[in-house]
Formats: structure tokens, C-alpha cells, sequence
């Protein structure tokens, strides 16, 4: 950046008469999807630059390490979800977690990104002081032990669960319950289901993976909605892919079938949106074939239009597959409240269950519960607005990844990181030792609602959420396909992004914040 690293990789750098305290050029926090790719993307594009990756957990994976319920599977097929530069080698394109991990390790292995990586490490302050502008980071191990790292930028690639509370549904007479109640993302290792009556309340992309999972070895397993989802049916395996493969080199045919894959998305979506009617006629069908006699109008015809909210993949029909076999039934009603043997609906009807599991969503966080403070206050995330879609108004050296509500989360990393890695270039070209996207309080600009969706866990986080403008420097953009052309182009100084020196020689950390 504006100065070479005291040191290289994990050292230290200390002043005479102070303990030494880890210092990088950047700290990226987690080793899921978003951390490994931008590590892999500074050890391409900035060798000489030094970085290290806080992990709370003790593995790579991040949300595919956390999440452990029955045929957990990726939602997307992993053309798209897998990153830029690492073709995926695999037959099947909607992948399950284990493959997924088993991916993402061999990455940090065969680049050599794991001996960056600090496991145990839950990140708890982020402190950025301008006059030496460094980050401070103070980080917890599970034993109480607090950590220093000091660090030039800061990239948040946390995700956006919240990985220790998920969105408890308030469901009257839970601790009545005589069975098993369970949530996805606390699954049990040793849960014993075989043989069982199952109810999977929720109709989202969990209750969809989970339910044909549990059918194999359950005695039935009802799926109880609300609301129902739209959903639709995908091969499990890419033909073209795979046919690709076969002819063709690797990286060629993984950079045809990502491209091929992304303006499929794309023009599906914008298909939704202009012509919903359409849409659904398509995709009723689809399940009316699938199911045959055992299609129920009421159970797969949502009062929204597809992409309203994200649309639930069910790859090779499997759900429905196990509904005309007689292994799961669909529900719609509303709970009336829970009781020793199952549930009772509005309806007078009551489901019998021995294991209920709660798919009821997942709760949104930003910046991964970590406090952020800039020269003390702490950053009020809805008072800014998103920058480039990675960083925000009048907030120096960070950037988060935020990914795609319509598209894979990878596609959103991966253009993260080039930019990133680009600004690091060029704060290093110009002596400059701080980026800030300069926004003025009278900005005058019109905000616009990118989070546009009607999906629970995005509308209950709207107040945490950072603001979009309809000017695309500053929204969360929804459209790779012009996002990536987009930030290609646009030059890194474009009269917004102010490029400055830090104001006071380089100290180290402020230790009391470890205290």
C-alpha cells in the first residue's frame, strides 16, 4: 500500500519497550466461500501484499461447515457458486455440503492459504483509527484468550447469518413437545429418525433439501406451510457441463458452462419480472408433470410472483418424487399451537409427529456481530449507503461481501475481491495509505429498495441493512451481468474514492482493547 509491510505473512511489529502484536495489510474475517476467495485473489493479484484470515470455527467451510441437516446441498448450481478460477470437477453441478468442503479445502490447500488461516478465532471489535490508519482487531479463542491483530484493510467476508441465534418462528406450545424438536442450523449429530413420523415446518430452501433427505429412512414426513414456495425443477448433473468436459479443456468448458449458466439466471429473472404470468404457467406445469395425481394446487401455488422471493431449486424433482411415492405430503395451514404428540392446525386437523424440525429461516447480521468503531463511533451500518456494492460511505479500507439475492453468492465474492485487489494496487501506486468513499450528509440522491424481496429473513433485517441509491456507485446492484462489465470499466478514482496518507507515523495496537 503506501509503505512495505513490516513483515511477511503472521510476524509482528512492535515498537522498543511494547509486546509484539501481528500485523498485516489485510485481515479478511472467515474462511467460508467469501474468505478463501479473497485470499486466493490477494495471493494472485498482490503476492507482495500480507494478509491473514480469522475463522471462529476450526474449519474451512464457513456456512457449508455450520450447516449439517440432512442433504444439505448447494442452492445453485455450482458453476456459478464456484469462483472464477477454480474450474468445478465434478458430475454433479448441485452439489452436496461434503463436496462443497471438499472443494473449498482443496483450494486453501494446493494455494497454500491454510497457513494464513487462524482458526478459533471469534473476532469481537474492529477499531480503525485514522491518524496511523490501521484496523485493530480483538479477537476471542473458545477459552476466554483475547488476540491483537493490526491490520492496513479490513474485508468482511462473515456472510450475513448470524451463526449463533437462527430465526426461532414464535410457535405456542414447544416445550410440550414430547418428541424431538430440532433446527437445521443446530442439527444433531446423533438424531435418530428412522422409522419416524417427521414434520418439517417452513416451505423455504432448508424445508425443501431436508424433507426428500428424511423420506429415505423416515416413516413419513409431512412438510407444513404457511405459505408455499415457488420451486423449480433442475437436473441434478449438467449435460452440457459434463459434455463440455469431455471435449474440451477443463478451465475452457468451466468458463462456457459459468457463462452459459449466468445468463440463463439472468434471463429467467428478468423473465419473472416482466412477464410473471408466463413464469408461472412454466413452472406449474413443470410440478403438475412431476407430481402427476398427487399435484394439490393449494400446496405449490404461491400469492406472490416467482422471484418475488428467491426461487427454491429441487433438483431432479426429488421432492416431488417422494411425494408420489407416499414418503412426504405437503400441508398448508397455520399452526394452532404445538402439543406431546405433534401439531394442531387452525383447521381442527393435528399432525402426528415424533421429530419436528423448525425450518422457519435464518437471522441476518451484519458484519458478523462485530462491533465496528471509526475513530470510536461505532458504525451504524443503516446510516450508510454501499459503495461499489462492497464498501460504504465514509468508511475507510473495509469492504464485505454482500452476494447476489438472485444469483450465486460466489459471483458477488469474486468481483469483491478483484476490486479489492485492484484498490490495493492502486493505493499502492499512489502512496496512499487510506480509501475512503467520500459521501457529503446533503448527498441529494434518490435511495431505491434493492432489497425488493418478500422473503422473511431479508424483511426483517431491513433495518440493519445499508441503503442503496438509484446512482449505481452506491446500491447493492442486482444484475452481475452489468455489475461485472460495470466494475471492470469504472476506474478506481472516479472522483468519489478519496485517496489519502495516514496523518501520523504507524503505532502499535492499542493494547487496552485486548483488556
Amino acid at each position: 500500500m503506501g509503505y512495505e509491510s513490516p513483515v511477511a505473512g503472521n510476524g509482528a511489529a512492535s515498537s522498543p519497550g511494547s509486546p509484539a502484536v501481528a500485523e498485516v495489510d489485510v485481515a479478511i474475517i472467515g474462511a467460508g466461500i467469501s474468505g478463501i476467495g479473497m485470499a486466493a485473489h490477494m495471493q494472485m493479484r498482490c503476492p507482495d501484499r500480507s494478509y491473514a484470515v480469522l475463522e471462529r470455527r476450526p474449519r474451512i467451510g464457513g456456512t457449508w461447515d455450520l450447516f449439517r441437516y440432512p442433504g444439505v446441498r448447494s442452492d445453485s448450481d455450482m458453476h456459478t457458486l464456484g469462483f472464477v478460477f477454480e474450474p468445478w470437477k465434478h458430475e454433479k453441478s448441485i452439489a452436496d455440503g461434503p463436496s462443497i468442503l471438499d472443494y473449498l479445502n482443496r483450494i486453501a490447500d494446493e494455494r497454500g492459504i491454510r497457513r494464513h488461516i487462524r482458526f478459533g478465532r471469534k473476532v469481537l471489535t474492529a477499531d480503525w483509527d485514522s491518524a496511523t490508519a490501521r484496523w485493530t482487531l480483538v479477537s476471542e479463542t473458545d477459552d476466554g484468550a483475547r488476540d491483537v491483530l493490526v491490520a492496513r484493510f479490513l474485508y468482511l467476508g462473515s456472510g450475513y447469518y448470524d451463526y449463533d441465534q437462527p430465526y426461532e418462528a414464535a410457535i405456542p406450545g414447544k416445550e410440550d413437545f414430547a418428541g424431538k424438536l430440532v433446527h437445521p442450523q443446530f442439527w444433531p449429530a446423533d438424531l435418530d429418525y428412522a422409522g419416524k413420523n417427521v414434520v418439517v415446518i417452513g416451505s423455504g430452501a432448508t424445508a425443501i433439501t431436508v424433507v426428500p433427505a428424511m423420506a429415505r429412512e423416515a416413516a413419513h414426513v409431512t412438510m407444513l406451510q404457511r405459505t408455499p414456495t415457488w420451486c423449480g425443477i433442475r437436473p441434478a448433473k449438467d449435460g452440457i457441463a459434463n459434455f463440455l468436459r469431455r471435449i474440451l479443456p477443463e478451465r475452457t468448458a468451466y468458463a462456457i458452462t459459468r457463462w452459459k449458466n449466468v445468463r440463463v439466471q439472468n434471463i429467467v429473472f428478468k423473465r419473472a419480472r416482466e412477464k410473471p404470468e408466463q413464469v408461472k404457467a412454466f413452472l406449474t406445469d413443470k410440478i403438475k408433470a412431476a407430481l402427476g395425481d398427487k399435484f394439490d394446487a393449494k400446496a405449490f401455488t404461491p400469492p406472490y410472483d416467482p422471484w418475488d422471493q428467491r426461487l427454491c431449486l429441487v433438483p431432479d424433482g426429488d421432492l416431488f418424487d417422494a411425494i408420489r411415492a407416499g414418503k412426504a405430503s405437503v400441508v398448508t395451514d397455520h399452526i394452532d399451537r404445538i402439543d406431546a404428540t405433534g401439531i394442531r392446525l387452525q383447521s381442527g386437523e393435528h399432525i402426528a409427529a415424533d421429530v419436528i424440525v423448525t425450518a422457519t429461516g435464518l437471522k441476518m447480521n451484519m458484519a458478523g456481530n462485530i462491533t465496528v468503531r471509526v475513530d470510536g463511533a461505532e458504525v451504524d451500518w443503516s446510516q450508510h449507503y454501499y459503495y461499489k456494492g462492497c464498501m460504504f460511505s465514509n468508511v475507510p479500507n473495509l469492504a464485505a461481501v454482500f452476494g447476489y439475492l438472485n444469483a450465486s453468492w460466489t459471483l458477488r465474492a469474486d468481483i469483491d475481491s478483484e476490486y479489492v485487489c485492484k484498490l490495493l494496487d492502486t493505493m499502492k501506486r499512489r502512496g496512499a495509505d487510506v480509501a475512503t468513499p467520500v459521501l457529503a450528509a446533503d448527498h441529494g440522491m434518490t435511495d431505491d429498495n434493492v432489497y425488493d424481496f418478500s422473503s422473511g429473513y431479508i424483511q426483517r433485517a431491513r433495518h440493519l441493512l445499508p441503503k442503496s441509491a438509484t446512482d449505481m456507485r452506491w446500491r447493492l446492484n442486482q444484475d452481475y451481468v452489468r455489475d461485472r462489465a460495470w466494475m471492470a470499466s469504472d476506474p478506481i478514482e472516479d472522483g468519489v474514492l478519496h485517496l489519502t496518507k495516514a496523518t501520523a507515523q504507524a503505532a502499535p495496537a492499542l493494547l487496552e482493547a485486548a483488556e
